[in-house]
Parts: C-alpha cells; structure tokens; sequence
C-alpha cells in the first residue's frame, strides 16, 4: 500500500527477472508454463540461482515427477507483468499450451472424476468451464463426474462455473464454505 504511491508496488527485481525467464524458456522450449516453472525452479541450483524453499516446491516436485501444472495467466493481473522482461507472446504461448493440456485432463472427469476449485473466484472457474465446453464441442462424453468448490464464501463464478453448468445433466456438486 505504501509503495503503490511512488509506482514500486510489486515491483521486486528477483519476482520479475525469474519468472520472465521461467516463462520465456517455456515458450523457447514449446512446453506449458506450469512445466516451465517447475523446470526452472528445480534446476536452479545448477543455474546459479539459489532457491532456499526448492524442496518444498509444489511447482519444482511436479515437474521432477512428472505431474502436470497448468497456469493460466490474466495479462496484466500479476506484478510480473510490469516488469521489462516480461513478453507477451511468450505468456500467451506458454498459458495456453497449459489450457490445451487443462482441457485434455478435464476429458479424463468423465465416468467418475473429480475437480476441485479452491479459493479461485473469477479465473480458475471460467477456464474449467471452457475446458468443459471444448471437450463436449469435439464430440468427446464427459458426464458423471463430481466438481466441488472450497471457499470462504460462495462466488457466482465458482457457483455457476463449477458446481452447475458442468454437472448439470449428471454428475454431482459440492460446496463447502468457511474456514
């Protein structure tokens, strides 16, 4: 709040310069970004980066077993976003081979799967659903599956999003709200 004033909010060397270079390398190397960041925080030791919380990356253990992340990226609602290394083309290449894999992992909810949207009210919600859109507009069944959403207060997005559309011809919705 202080820093917003003078234009320094966000505005952290280390955050931009390492996750521009994670998300330019993504595009450069043609994988997602979710893949990208794991990457480049698992290798960072051999980069010259010290990452002291490496171990107990979600993004870095992910990627070193295999586990796809997806990121989907708003342009311009992250403080990287600001910095200069940032590339548009490089963000809009990279989230969008994460949505392209989001959306053949949402093929695999049908017959019994589940998703699970946690504290996410706005994006998260609309991609699930335009994955779901996609998978039924190629022609693929995608029913019975159960989708459930974890906040501290109920959002339409989430609400309409993931527990109605989705399911509403099958499948089943949980809503579980508060601490």
């Amino acid at each position: 709040e202080t820093q917003i004033g003078e234009g320094r909010f966000g505005m952290a060397r280390e955050t931009g310069e390492y996750m521009n270079a994670a998300i330019n390398g993504a595009a450069t190397n043609n994988i997602g970004l979710g893949e990208g960041l794991g990457q480049f925080i698992a290798a960072g030791d051999k980069g010259g980066i010290s990452f002291q919380h490496q171990p107990i990356s979600i993004l870095s253990e992910a990627y070193s077993r295999k586990v796809p992340v997806t990121v989907h990226v708003a342009i311009g609602t992250d403080i990287i976003h600001a910095h200069p290394q940032a590339s548009g083309k490089a963000l809009g290449e990279a989230t969008y081979r994460d949505f392209r894999l989001f959306c053949s992992m949402a093929r695999e909810l049908d017959g019994g799967g589940i998703y699970i949207n946690v504290g996410s009210a706005v994006v998260l919600p609309e991609v699930f659903l335009k994955a779901v859109s996609v998978v039924r507009n190629l022609g693929h069944r995608l029913e019975e599956f159960t989708t459930a959403n974890l906040d501290f207060i109920q959002h339409y997005r989430p609400t309409q999003n993931v527990l109605k559309r989705p399911t509403q011809n099958s499948g089943q919705s949980i809503a579980l709200t508060g601490h």
